[in-house]
């Protein structure tokens, strides 16, 4: 005996009728009575006696009722207990996220967290791996790839333009590049992966074939690291090298790709409470960044 069949048995016994066991379960009556027969023949018995006064149960009947409500009350304590877990506001949230949008966004979300919800704890990931969010090795991810698994759930926090930054320090000793001549006499950094992708190189759609590349860096946060100590010429999102107080070359272009961020999560995990609870602060804490 299934569950569906279960609530259908029970249904009947406490309802006396077809009419009233359909309209307890929600379904009409000729299912539920369909429903009944492939039952009792499944069991090779007869559950109830059809009498003037409603279905009443046979012998064999008192038996399943009895194995049927402690089904019963085993589902109902399966709801209550995931219930009880997933609507408290309590334990732990694992969140993956790169070093960048860490420091600059999930840090403030975990502070306004704390303050309103004490009891939920972030176990915060920071790396330039894609953790599988599908083999929950985390529950949220905050991340520049927008998952195409379909039992992910992903919602686009930001999608910012790429522009070409220096420091005040270097175009001091440097001055800025003119464009059209590849960026002679000038030092670049680049992201690591777009070094080794073995394409042409460009930054802000302009070739960098007579420009000085300096470093490849692994992270976006060590690029804008490097492009705020001097060392050279790279590609930032404008809000973030805005907020590092960075001086923007060329204002005029952008990279052809903006820097998208996306927030992505199981979808089985959309209704405990603790998980919706850091969605909604990380999304808070990036609607203030225009």
């Amino acid at each position: 005996m299934n569950w569906d069949d279960t609530r259908i048995f029970l249904a009947i016994c406490r309802e006396r009728s077809l009419r009233g066991a359909a309209r307890a379960v929600g379904l009409d009556q000729a299912t539920v009575g369909r429903r009944l027969a492939v039952l009792e023949h499944a069991l090779g018995a007869t559950l109830f006696l059809r009498t003037s006064r409603g279905y009443a149960l046979t012998s064999v009947g008192e038996a399943a009722l009895q194995a049927a409500e402690r089904m019963e009350q085993s589902a109902i304590d399966l709801v209550r207990r995931t219930q009880g877990v997933d609507m408290r506001l309590a334990g732990e949230v694992r969140v993956a996220t790169t070093d960048t949008m860490g420091l600059e966004f999930v840090m403030e979300a975990m502070r306004t967290l704390h303050d309103e919800h004490p009891e939920v704890r972030v176990l915060l990931d920071t790396s330039t791996q894609v953790l599988n969010l599908a083999k929950r090795e985390a529950d949220i991810a905050v991340r520049t790839i927008k998952p195409d698994n379909p039992d992910l759930l992903a919602r686009r926090l930001a999608a910012w333009p790429v522009g070409l930054y220096a420091s005040h320090d270097y175009l001091a000793r440097h001055g800025e590049p003119e464009p059209g001549n590849g960026f002679a006499g000038h030092d670049l950094v680049f992201y690591l992966p777009h070094l080794q992708a073995r394409r042409q190189l460009t930054l802000v759609g302009e070739p960098v074939h007579a420009g000085r590349i300096v470093s490849g860096l692994n992270s976006s946060l060590m690029l804008r690291s490097a492009v705020k100590s001097g060392i050279g010429i790279g590609e930032l999102a404008a809000p973030i090298a805005q907020r590092e107080g960075l001086v923007r070359i060329w204002p005029e272009r952008a990279s052809p790709q903006p820097y998208e961020v996306w927030l992505v999560a199981h979808k089985d995990l959309r209704h405990t409470a603790r998980i919706n609870a850091v969605i909604e602060h990380v999304v808070r804490a990036f609607s203030h960044v225009g």
